[in-house]
Formats: structure tokens, C-alpha cells, sequence
């Protein structure tokens, strides 16, 4: 079944996001394309979900050549994020829908802005244990940062749509030891 991972599931699972334009959402909305949003709001999370697979992959089996596709993604998700560390390629890119709200964590229940980011920190963590890699660790600390200045204790109302941000928080936790991910 690891073998099948490696050598069937995780390479078809990226062609299909590049094929639907998942990844190429992180390329347009970082500037290193042109275009326009493509899929659903929650298209971001698939990316992040595939890099963390790829990464057990790569924990188990090195492969240079899947770990330099990696790299390229990684390269396009750093080049999405926003100077404050806010990534949402959907409303980087202007899409608009009854899941994207009108503002920033505007709709937290649907938006996936939360959602999204709590499966990039388990995708940075599983990278950076299994290449020593930072870049998507990097990225993925100053997204949790820019969190916690937003959503610190006290500073949200009601809880957002999904567990997933919290679930998420936690491998920070134990990788970077900062008890704020907590």
C-alpha cells in the first residue's frame, strides 16, 4: 500500500490539482500568472492535503524527483501569501460567493479561511519532519501568527465553521514549542 502511495496515488493526486487548477490558484494569486480563481473555496485545503501525503511519502522513500514537484508547489503557496501572512487564494483572487463572505473572516462558519490554513500547518509540519525543509513551515508560522494577532484569547465570539484550524495549531505546537499555537 506505500508503495501504491508513492508510486501511484500521491503523483495522480497532484496531477489532478494542477489539472483543476488548485495549484495554479497559489501561482495566479502570488503574481506568477495570470487568471482567475478556479474550483471552490475549499480548494486550497486538497493542495495542502496532498503535500502532507507526499511528504509521509517522501519520510518513508526519498524521491528527488517528487520532492522538487514539491518544492515548486511550496515555491507558488509562499509566493500567495500576503505581506501580514494572511493566504486564501479565493479572496486574494476576488472570488466571490456565499462561502467567501464579503471580508475578510467575515463568514467563518463557510468560508474556509480556517479551514484551509489548519491542513497547511499538518502539510508544513509533515514536510519539515520529513526534509528539514522550512519554506511551507515558513510560511505556515506566519499565517499562524498573523491568527493569533486576530483571534487571540478573548478576541473571538463564536467558533468558527471548522476544527480543522485548531487541529492544525497543534502540530505548530509541538514542532516550534511557542505555547501561543496552543
Amino acid at each position: 500500500r506505500l508503495d501504491t502511495n508513492r508510486r501511484v496515488t500521491v503523483p495522480y493526486d497532484l496531477d489532478k490539482c494542477e489539472e483543476t487548477g488548485r495549484i495554479a490558484n497559489f501561482a495566479r494569486a502570488g503574481g506568477l500568472e495570470k487568471g482567475t480563481f478556479q474550483g471552490i473555496p475549499y480548494n486550497d485545503s486538497d493542495v495542502f492535503k496532498v503535500i502532507e501525503g507526499a511528504s509521509y511519502t517522501l519520510a518513508t522513500h526519498p524521491d528527488p524527483a517528487l520532492a522538487e514537484r514539491i518544492d515548486v508547489v511550496i515555491a507558488r503557496i509562499a509566493a500567495a501569501q500576503e505581506d501580514d501572512g494572511y493566504l486564501y487564494t479565493a479572496r486574494t483572487l476576488g472570488a466571490t460567493s456565499p462561502m467567501t463572505g464579503p471580508a475578510r473572516w467575515s463568514n467563518l462558519a463557510a468560508s474556509h479561511e480556517l479551514y484551509n490554513v489548519g491542513h497547511l500547518y499538518e502539510a508544513a509540519v509533515a514536510h519539515f519532519d520529513a526534509t528539514g525543509k522550512r519554506a511551507l513551515l515558513d510560511v505556515a508560522l506566519k499565517n499562524a501568527d498573523l491568527l493569533c494577532t486576530t483571534f487571540g484569547p478573548g478576541m473571538l465570539e463564536r467558533a468558527p465553521g471548522h476544527q480543522e484550524v485548531e487541529i492544525g495549531l497543534l502540530p505548530l505546537f509541538r514542532a516550534t514549542g511557542e505555547r501561543k499555537y496552543l
